[in-house]
């Protein structure tokens, strides 16, 4: 058996305010998306012209405003500014009011939504434990009462998740890096990555360890839901479709520059300063339906079945109405 495909829109939280960033969203369900993953940003990555509307209200309201759209973060980083307890408590009353519809993505961090509040930033030794620390203190507080944690990061004394769904809200790992992907084939409902890179990382670390995490456990591979988040740029005139990348300039820096950068405006310095073809290197930029679908057939092929779109520019709803018109039919069509 093969996951089916499903086709999702990417909720830029960082550029966007919450109520315009609804709208889309909402359009999004009705020209015909899956399912719409939020980013939960403390702080965006440009200081001008930049947002960080709170992802937790954000997908009750989106939730309230749609039918059957799947809905998710994209990811949250439920072990600094968020204590795990909270996020059980956040996403088993999502869960428990819109069933079925839930899922948890979470991922390491980055020191630009964390330090802000005060919070040291560790290595990245520590903070994958911190993560798989706080992945359990979820899950434990989902499937049993008064819960007393005595970990190596968290801690609860008596604690009760009173309104969570019959069935617990789906977890999915966001991963740049091998350990941490191994881990979502270990224990993930699923794995979250993003596109544009190196087509090896993805041959040759990423999905090998997928593979071994998923073996490892004994489980199948249809039990891991394959999500990438895909970074496109679509547009009947070709200049605009380069140039609406240029906003997302900080994603073309390497990870090294994004992990140890604090500050908005700092980072907002760093990308400015890229030139136009290398911020949009990362992205599938094109005109032409039939070329563009080519290009996303690659992820398909390597295995993801789960594709989140993000596109970049400052017009949204033309963005999601031309995909809605001109490529979800053609990747329906030809992948069911």
């Amino acid at each position: 058996m093969t996951l089916p495909l499903r086709l999702g829109y990417k909720a830029s939280a960082e550029q966007f305010g919450p109520s315009k960033l609804l709208e889309f969203a909402v359009l999004a369900e009705k020209v015909g998306f899956d399912s719409v993953f939020v980013s939960d940003h403390f702080q965006p990555w440009n200081h001008e012209g930049g947002h960080a509307p709170a992802a937790l209200p954000w997908l009750g309201a989106l939730g309230a405003s749609t039918e059957k759209i799947i809905m998710g973060t994209s990811v949250l980083t439920p072990s600094f500014r968020y204590h795990p307890g909270v996020v059980a408590q956040a996403f088993g009353t999502l869960g428990a009011m819109f069933p079925g519809r839930v899922i948890l993505g979470v991922g390491t961090g980055e020191a630009l939504n964390e330090v802000v509040l005060g919070q040291a930033w560790p290595d990245q030794k520590e903070r994958f434990a911190r993560l798989k620390e706080a992945i359990d203190v979820i899950e434990t507080l989902w499937s049993t009462d008064r819960v007393s944690y005595d970990g190596q990061f968290y801690k609860t004394t008596d604690a009760t998740i009173y309104d969570k769904p019959d069935t617990p809200v789906p977890i999915y790992i966001g991963a740049a890096g091998p350990a941490a992907t191994r881990l979502a084939g270990r224990i993930a409902s699923g794995f979250i990555t993003t596109s544009g890179k190196a087509p090896t990382l993805y041959t040759d670390t990423l999905l090998p360890a997928l593979a071994e995490g998923i073996e490892k456990a004994g489980r199948a591979t249809d039990d891991v839901d394959t999500l990438m988040e895909m970074k496109v740029s679509f547009d009947h005139d070709q200049e605009r479709a380069l140039q609406d990348t240029r906003y997302w300039a900080p994603l073309a820096l390497t990870p090294e520059e994004k992990m140890a950068t604090e500050d908005p405006i700092e980072m907002q310095r760093l990308a400015d300063a890229l030139p136009i073809e290398r911020v949009a290197a990362r992205w599938i930029v094109s005109t032409d339906p039939d070329e563009h679908v080519e290009q996303i057939n690659r992820y398909i092929d390597l295995g993801f079945r789960h594709l989140v779109f993000h596109g970049p520019g400052e017009d949204q709803e033309r963005f999601i109405k031309l995909y809605g018109d001109e490529i979800l039919p053609k990747l329906r069509a030809q992948h069911g």
